[in-house]
Formats: structure tokens, C-alpha cells, sequence
């Protein structure tokens, strides 16, 4: 495994989220969108003028996604939303869940296509009572895969005919045969399988060599990891616990910006992580890819 200078991350922004994830690079408007779950905040940070501007929401937010320059798409506790980035005006887009009061949404990412793929997790963790779905423009939903307990990342490949996704308790990175035309996953297997020393995987982003970076709960980095042969190719630390979520940004989609959280920490962790909900970056030496968008094509 690589370590360099290049592999320790840096503070960006100074915060406290309780639980920040969703991380996703608007490389149309330069800025850094992402939530704090458990405060029922999503966040837009443009790293040129080093502000971060936040909108409550009314319950819980699990992810977003932009859509144009006034909307973004977010996941909240009872379904799928439009958000007016200027009036906060909600119009839903999906209810789907609203009947499983035992739940709430996770993280989510669009395809190629522009359709977004969101998870779900029961609040208690109970094990395989989430689903992963697709959410069509026109609001069409369908389940494409249940018995999940906490759904997070989620990426596409280059050529778009592989899909990755993570099931956090599973420790594995699952790939798919992915149809960019209809949507269709087939051919489960598992890419990656990482052991519990180096934590649990939760958020995850892709760059433009195909391969994963993944943010490690209870891990205090990112991992980089190469889905064809499984093995930890570097390790970015960050000075945190649990690393949530990650995301390629800037002019160059050359810095990498990560999130964490503040929640699950020991009385030892909170006192040697003093920064933990905090976001920060790294240059790691590979760019990313460029976000879809919710509605693109």
C-alpha cells in the first residue's frame, strides 16, 4: 500500500456535522454539495471563496444530487425531492418508502443515464429490511435490489457497463453488468472484500483510471482499490474517526474532498480527533470523472 505525503489529507472546512456524507462535485458551478444527516442540513461549499452555504430540510437527508442551476434532487426520510436551491421549496418527485415508517434514505448517485439510484436503511440497522431503488425523471420508481441493511456507494465505469455498490455490514464492494438503456443489473458478484481492520466501507467515488476510493468508517481514511484484482492500491488518512464519503472536485477534478462525522466516537477518539465532522481534501495524484446529473442523458 502506497503512503506519501500526497496520501494526508488536510482540513478544508472547519465544521461540526453530526453525521456529514453525500458528497458530489457540481462541476458546473464550482461547489462542493453535500449533507449532514442527522442534522437535517444539505451544504453547497464553493472552496474559491471558502463559504458554505446550508439549507435545513425537515427530516433527515441522505444524499443529493444536482439537477440544474436553481434545483438539486434529495433524499429524505419519506421519499425523493426537488429542492429549490434559492427558495427551499420542496416538490416531491418519489414516495416510495413513505409507507415504511421503520426507514429512512442513504446514500445515492445517478447513473449515466440521469436516473438516480438511492438506498434506503431501517434507523435501527435491522438487517436486509432496506432496498436500493431507481428513481426515473418522471418520478417512475423500481426496485432493484431488497434484503439490503445499509445501502451507500455507488458508482458507474467509464465505459458504463460495470456498476459498484456497497452494502456497508456486507465489508464488500459488489459489481454488476450494467445496461445503460434500461437500467437492468445482472451477474452479482463481489469485487472487492476488505477486512474489518481497516473498517467499514461507506461512501464511494470513481476516478477516470476505473478505479474506487472509498471512505472507511471507523477506518480514519479513504481507500484506494483496484475492483479487478480487490487489493488496496493507497490509503489517504484523515484526521477522523469515520470517513463517510468522497468526492473528486476542483477545476481539474484533481482534489479529492472528503467528508466525516462526529457521531459514533469514544471519549479517546473525540479527544485525539478534535476536527472529526469536518470536511477535507487531498491530491492524490489521479483525477475523477465528472458528476451526472439527475434528468441528464
Amino acid at each position: 500500500m502506497q503512503t506519501s505525503a500526497e496520501n494526508v489529507a488536510t482540513l478544508e472546512l472547519e465544521t461540526k456535522a453530526k453525521l456529514g456524507e453525500g458528497s458530489i462535485w457540481n462541476y458546473k458551478s464550482g461547489e462542493l454539495y453535500w449533507v449532514d444527516i442527522e442534522s437535517k442540513k444539505v451544504n453547497f461549499y464553493n472552496p474559491k471563496t471558502k463559504t458554505n452555504r446550508t439549507i435545513s430540510l425537515p427530516s433527515m437527508v441522505g444524499t443529493v444530487v444536482p439537477k440544474s442551476d436553481s434545483l438539486c434532487v434529495v433524499a429524505l426520510e419519506d421519499g425523493i425531492y426537488e429542492l429549490n436551491m434559492f427558495t427551499s421549496e420542496l416538490n416531491q418527485i418519489s414516495d416510495v418508502e413513505k409507507d415504511i415508517t421503520t426507514n429512512r434514505f442513504n446514500d445515492g448517485k445517478c447513473d449515466p443515464a440521469g436516473r438516480l439510484w438511492v438506498g434506503s436503511m431501517a434507523f435501527k440497522q435491522t438487517k436486509n429490511d432496506a432496498n436500493l431503488y431507481m428513481i426515473l425523471p418522471n418520478g417512475e420508481t423500481v426496485k432493484k435490489l431488497d434484503s439490503v441493511t445499509i445501502s451507500n456507494g455507488i458508482v458507474w465505469t467509464k465505459d458504463k457497463k460495470t456498476m459498484y455498490y456497497i452494502d456497508t455490514p456486507t465489508s464488500a464492494i459488489k459489481a454488476f453488468d450494467f445496461d445503460l438503456t434500461t437500467g437492468n443489473i445482472s451477474n452479482e458478484r463481489i469485487a472487492v472484500e476488505i477486512p474489518e481492520t481497516l473498517g467499514y466501507p461507506d461512501g464511494m467515488t470513481i476516478d477516470n483510471e476505473d478505479k474506487l476510493w472509498v471512505g472507511m468508517w471507523n477506518g480514519t481514511g479513504v481507500l484506494r482499490f483496484d475492483p479487478l484484482t480487490g487489493s488496496v492500491l493507497s490509503k489517504i488518512e484523515v484526521p477522523a474517526q469515520n470517513i463517510t464519503s468522497c468526492a473528486f472536485g476542483g477545476d481539474d477534478l484533481e482534489t479529492l474532498y472528503i467528508t466525516t462525522a462526529s457521531i459514533g466516537m469514544t471519549k479517546e477518539q473525540e479527544a485525539k480527533y478534535p476536527l472529526a465532522g469536518s470536511v477535507f481534501k487531498a491530491h492524490p495524484g489521479v483525477k475523477g470523472v465528472p458528476c451526472y446529473f439527475f434528468g441528464d442523458d
